[in-house]
């Protein structure tokens, strides 16, 4: 695909909005250029355009490959209707395809029309009619014709079965760094005197239909530079869990410092609700 783009960092607690465009993208994750620098690790909105007709699907992912200005984002929510725009616009891109691949030979054949006969100049010293195609001619057309498709489907092919080769390697190298364990548990109390830019978390329509609540404790561990890397839910439905790291994951705090220098740091964060 060739999709326009808009990918949404938090720096230093301010959103920071990267335009790109995506160039594949399936129910896990998306791959896109973008015209900024992210680091692998990192938690991004994300807003895209599957065709022009169609609404943004905007969700959050994960930053698990990069490698120049190409990356590869994870998703980290999707809901079902998401998952269904995405099947839907991958039918329809395959359709076009389809359409496209199967009227080209049409084309050919006709631009391969057998000339009319006609009183056009001869050949020096030659009599004899006018020339015109005959069926072997236009079966050469039709063999050119499909040896073009064919080849042309055979770079598509290769180039993306190489290029999402490219994106699982990435993953599996991003995976296999090692994390900075946290230095120290930090209570919750001290870390939110520390908080500098706080997201409210969004009550799902899902959970009021069934009339869930409650409070969901969640350990996280917090950068250096004091955004969130990584979570766990510790209990609760998880519809609820889900809403409450959707929102977590968007806090950003002064650096924790252990003997004077920035830490990575674990903390747990409770986050209610209630009708």
């Amino acid at each position: 695909m060739d999709a326009p783009l808009d990918v949404t960092v938090l720096r230093s607690g301010i959103p920071d909005t990267l335009p790109g465009r995506a160039v594949n993208v399936c129910e896990r994750g998306i791959a896109a250029v973008l015209a900024g620098e992210l680091a692998a690790g990192e938690s991004v909105g994300v807003e895209v355009r599957l065709s022009p007709a169609a609404e943004p699907l905007r969700t959050r992912a994960t930053v698990r490959y990069q490698e120049k200005l190409r990356y590869g984002l994870e998703f980290m929510t999707i809901s079902p209707e998401q998952r269904t725009a995405i099947r839907d616009w991958a039918r329809e891109a395959r359709a076009e395809t389809e359409i496209t691949v199967s009227s080209m030979p049409a084309v050919e054949q006709g631009e391969g029309k057998e000339l009319r006969m006609g009183t056009g100049p001869r050949l020096s010293g030659g009599g004899g009619p006018p020339r015109k195609v005959t069926k072997k001619r236009r079966g050469g057309r039709w063999l050119i014709a499909l040896l073009v498709i064919a080849a042309v489907a055979a770079v598509f092919w290769w180039k993306w079965n190489r290029s999402w080769e490219e994106l699982e390697s990435g993953l599996k190298n991003s995976e296999s760094v090692a994390v900075d364990k946290p230095a120290v548990q930090v209570p919750a109390e001290v870390m939110q005197k520390l908080l500098v830019h706080r997201v409210e978390p969004v009550y799902p329509g899902e959970a009021r239909k069934q009339n869930l609540q409650g409070i969901i404790a969640v350990d996280m561990v917090v950068a250096r530079d004091g955004s969130v890397i990584s979570m766990r839910a510790l209990n609760g439905p998880d519809v609820l869990a889900r809403a409450a790291m959707d929102a977590l994951r968007w806090w950003k705090f002064e650096p924790y410092r252990v003997n004077g220098e920035p830490s990575v740091v674990e903390t747990t964060m409770a986050v209610e609700f209630k009708r």
